[in-house]
This record gives structure tokens, sequence and C-alpha cells, in this order.
């Protein structure tokens, strides 16, 4: 499902921005889309949050004969 996908790129970019924010104190998206309360950026930030809320599904779905969907 190609939600599913734009789901966990979404996670993935969220999870990388944290790592930054870890490790180096650097707020990728902040630093790109205009500081952390910038209306883009917050989007930015409530679209990897209802991601990673949409990725949860992701692990009580069945997957047995999706093979032949996809």
């Amino acid at each position: 499902m190609i939600i599913d996908k734009i789901a966990l790129i979404l996670a993935i970019i969220g999870g990388l921005n944290w790592g930054l924010v870890g490790l180096f104190r650097f707020d990728l998206v902040a630093y790109l889309f205009g500081g952390q309360t910038a209306t883009l950026s917050r989007v930015i930030y409530t679209l990897v949050g209802l991601a990673a809320i949409w990725c949860i599904s992701l692990l009580f779905r069945d997957r047995r004969g999706e093979a032949d969907e996809d």
C-alpha cells in the first residue's frame, strides 16, 4: 500500500532527525524550514507524528497472502 510506504519514509525521516538532535543537537527539519516554531516545520513535525501513528498499525497487520497484491 502506498500510504504504508509514505508513512514509513516519514517515520524514518523523523527517526534520523531525532538521531541528529540526540547526537549533535542539530534539528535538520528546523534548519531547513525556518526554525521549530515556523509553520512549515510544525507541519512536517505533525506529518511525521501522524506517520508514526500509522506505522503502529503495521505491527498488527496480517501479512500472509499480501505478497500477491504487491
